[in-house]
């Protein structure tokens, strides 16, 4: 056998691998310490000193665009360091370093490439290159967060990637140096969502702990104010005044208050209220909120006090078929364009858990693109694990059965009981078509299809 090698063509763009994200941050903190009074760069003052702007600078620590290699090292030089091949990733190729062509036609040379990624579960590391960008989301969120006193909403469906956004989001605030506190409405007891004040109570106490900052709830909690009121100076004059500086606060997972419209209405009042005090008071400037949530359909609020329809609405879609090509290039795949992506959004749409789950397979040689939708169709192959989990859900629920299985069985969109619609978008199963519903994709149609035929 004969092989032939080609000269390999320029390579374009490069981005940081976790080696050099660490190395970088790590001299970054070094330089604070030494030359900066131990105060943290933002992102303006680490333009300043790398005499790179700040776009350049959050493409390089967004880890999903690439930069120009002597940009990297202008970087790395600024902080004393000297830049290393294993410091960086190169994002794209115009060809193969190598080209192997196989002469014979018995024998046929198979490179395997080992698999470069872990396994896709949960939100993806800062510090990864499969994080794809969906323009101009980002941007607007990155630019509205320095803004005083906003409010951003993320809407989304499990597993849509709000949470790997907001890791980013978190990430640049810090970049700014600003505080943050990401808190999960899924961390409050559930007890505490049948009393306004111990939810209040148990709201501010986890800020105040998240931020270092001792609770002293007692101290200052005087309830016969009034809840909401005591939680406001409690927040303004307790936390805000102490911290003084801008703290991005995420509260995410806010559909945790479905079941419980009471305290939701009293709890959003409150938020909107703070929104309202941030246009004249200076402390409450300070605060940028962000909430993130599944669904939108149950916040059956009063309009005049409501946080949902003010700030910036961020609306997270499926991936398109330029987002699913862009994804493969990253795992290294080599599919036509057109051809395979298209093949797969038939299947799954443009689910982004599910796409990365799809190329991971495929880029470890586990099975190929053919054999994985066949599979799919059969019995639910790789994403038996997923479809499980949202089956198990519906079991629990046999009014959503009945109406999902009206869902799955109808060749047209239909129009389905709201309770029952917001549910089933919250759990990311079906998608609009103005008001009426389909399910989420022909894998969701043919795998539940099958299995609502057994209880039904």
């Amino acid at each position: 056998m004969v092989l032939t090698e080609n000269k390999a063509k320029r390579r374009r763009g490069v981005l940081l691998s976790p080696q050099g994200l660490q190395r970088l941050q790590d001299a970054i903190s070094s330089w604070e310490i030494t030359e900066n009074q131990g105060q943290r760069l933002s992102l303006e003052d680490l333009s300043y000193q790398t005499k790179l702007s700040a776009k350049t600078l959050s493409r390089l620590w967004s880890a999903n665009k690439g930069v120009d290699q002597k940009t990297l090292k202008l970087c790395f030089n600024t902080f004393n360091l000297e830049l290393n091949e294993e410091d960086y990733i190169f994002l794209k190729e115009d060809n193969e370093t190598k080209i192997l062509d196989c002469l014979s036609e018995s024998i046929c040379l198979r490179t395997e490439i080992p698999s470069l990624w872990s396994y896709p579960d949960g939100p993806i590391p800062l510090d990864s290159p499969l994080y794809i960008e969906r323009p101009p989301i980002e941007e607007l969120i990155y630019r509205e967060v320095t803004q005083p006193g906003c409010v951003i909403r993320i809407l989304a469906p499990g597993q849509m990637g709000k949470t790997s956004l907001i890791l980013r989001i978190l990430a640049f605030a810090d970049l700014q140096g600003y505080r943050t506190v990401n808190l999960s409405f899924s961390q409050i007891d559930a007890d505490c969502f049948t009393d306004l004040n111990k939810f209040l109570r148990s709201f501010c106490s986890q800020i105040a702990i998240k931020l270092g900052i001792a609770p002293n709830l007692n101290e200052h909690w005087d309830e016969d104010l009034g809840y909401k009121l005591i939680c406001s100076l409690y927040f303004q004059h307790y936390i805000l005044k102490q911290i003084n500086n801008p703290l991005v606060l995420v509260l995410s997972e806010a559909e945790q208050f479905i079941e419980y419209p009471q305290v939701a209405q009293e709890f959003f009042a409150l938020l909107r209220c703070w929104y309202e005090e941030s246009r004249q008071n200076n402390l409450w400037k300070n605060l940028r909120l962000v909430v993130a949530y599944s669904t939108e359909q149950y916040f059956c609020l009063d309009i005049n006090h409501s946080p949902f329809n003010i700030g910036l609405p961020v609306r997270l879609h499926e991936f398109t078929q330029e987002h699913v090509e862009e994804l493969a290039r990253r795992y290294r795949l080599r599919w036509t364009a057109g051809k395979e992506s298209a093949q797969l959004i038939s299947l799954i749409g443009g689910h982004p858990a599910l796409t990365q789950l799809t190329l991971y397979y495929i880029h470890s040689g586990a099975m190929s693109l053919p054999d994985l939708i066949k599979e799919a169709i059969a019995n639910g192959g790789i994403y038996r694990y997923h479809l499980q989990k949202h089956w198990v859900k519906l079991l629990a629920n046999p009014g959503l059965i009945r109406t999902y299985t009206e869902v799955v069985t109808t060749k047209e969109s239909i129009v389905i009981d709201p309770i029952h619609a917001y549910k089933l978008e919250s759990l990311g199963l079906i998608t609009f078509d103005g008001d009426r519903v389909l399910p989420r994709c022909q894998l969701y149609r043919a795998y539940f299809t099958k299995q609502l035929s057994i209880v039904c």
